[in-house]
């Protein structure tokens, strides 16, 4: 005897996808969105059901365009590296496919996938192959060019004690070269290899060692904003190296407001948790959750446009004074972290995204297993 097959419901396949799926009305109103939709748009079903897509996007916006394509031609499209930029949201990289949700109707689907992170991975990827090629050159930098260089720094220093007028001046010159080199130097050995020793971090601890160090120094005249989520778990992380990373991404946000110009200087520091970002990297079994958004966001002048493509990659910088190895640092410390590093920017508002494991605690043994039973 034959079995029919139960009847599925077409909202719960909706449901159930993980990339966002959204119906518009005429109008461009929201009919349904999927709980990827609601993610995606930051806003849930019931309050999108209140709005139209004007009230998110500008009229120019080019996703406008292609809704309405579909709907005089009665027929599917999609358009790819679209910008969804408002003051309610802001996603960069965006496939749309739309169609007509049926023969004859007005309401259009629409399958929206942000390529925003898998770009970034993409780049942490190359960055990260980057900075470890640096790794042996410090290795190497740090061996053969340190003890000699030691001794060129103390006979200038001998020779500027013995001298007078111009020579004494060329031995100053010599002796001031020595130290920024062994300066530079001692920034690249950051990138040694080694075992991360890791152990559960409160990253809010961190973030106000950061903050006070900035303040007593480089960003003594900037005002910090501090939004954290109180409920955060730890990092699984090693402290000082994340303090590092912090430290540097603080200090550019502060020499980009310095020499922008800008006349009320701000950084932002902020926690949430994103539960639905995952990294699956090379030869691991699954991919591992980075639910701990940790967030540097500024005011300054931004980030030139041909840069931000190899912001992380070493010795590559916008400033006449930099050596281009802090962000490359931050790039490899966050990599050894098994974490994601993102950043978008624009004149008055750049912002560096950070994506880390959580602490997890072990699962508690058994008595049997603790030697408890018999």
């Amino acid at each position: 005897m034959l079995q029919r097959e139960p009847a599925v419901d077409p909202k719960l396949l909706l449901d159930a996808l993980p990339v966002a799926v959204v119906v518009f009305a005429p109008g461009e109103r929201f009919l349904h969105a999927n709980p990827a939709a609601e993610q995606f748009f930051g806003l849930s079903l019931p309050q999108l059901r209140q709005i139209a897509l004007s009230d998110l996007l500008p009229p120019d916006n080019p996703l406008f365009t292609l809704l309405a394509r579909v709907r005089a031609q009665g027929m599917e499209a999609t358009d790819h590296d679209l910008t969804l930029e408002s003051p309610r949201l802001s996603r960069r990289g965006v496939s749309v496919h739309a169609a007509p949700l049926s023969e004859g109707s007005e309401a259009v689907i629409a399958v929206f996938q942000d390529l925003s992170q898998a770009r970034a991975l993409g780049q942490q990827l190359s960055v990260l192959g980057a900075a470890r090629s640096v790794t042996g050159m410090a290795a190497v930098l740090a061996h053969e060019v340190k003890n000699p260089l030691s001794g060129i720094r103390g006979a200038a220093q001998l020779l500027e004690a013995s001298t007078s007028g111009s020579d004494r001046g060329l031995a100053l010159l010599i002796r001031e070269e020595a130290d920024r080199i062994r300066a530079l130097i001692e920034r690249m050995e950051g990138f040694g290899e080694g075992p991360l020793e890791r152990a559960p971090v409160n990253i809010h601890r961190v973030l106000e060692h950061v903050r006070k160090l900035a303040q007593a120094g480089f960003a003594a005249g900037i005002r910090f904003h501090e939004l954290y989520d109180p409920s955060l778990p730890p990092v699984w992380g090693h402290r000082d190296q994340l303090v590092q990373a912090l430290l540097n991404l603080v200090k550019n946000a502060a020499e980009a407001i310095v020499e922008g110009g800008v006349a009320h200087g701000e950084i932002t520091l902020s926690t949430s948790f994103q539960p639905g970002v995952r990294l699956k990297v090379p030869g691991a079994a699954e991919a591992t959750p980075l639910p701990l958004l940790i967030t540097v966001r500024d005011n300054g002048r931004g980030i030139p446009e041909d840069i931000r493509p190899h912001l992380f990659e070493p010795f590559v910088t916008t400033r006449p004074q930099g050596s281009g190895l802090g962000l490359a640092l931050v790039a490899k410390i966050i990599g050894d972290h098994g974490g994601l590093i993102e950043v978008e920017s624009r004149p008055g508002r750049t912002e560096f995204r950070l994506y880390l494991p959580m602490y997890r605690e072990p699962p508690r043994k058994g008595r049997s297993e603790a030697g408890g039973g018999r």
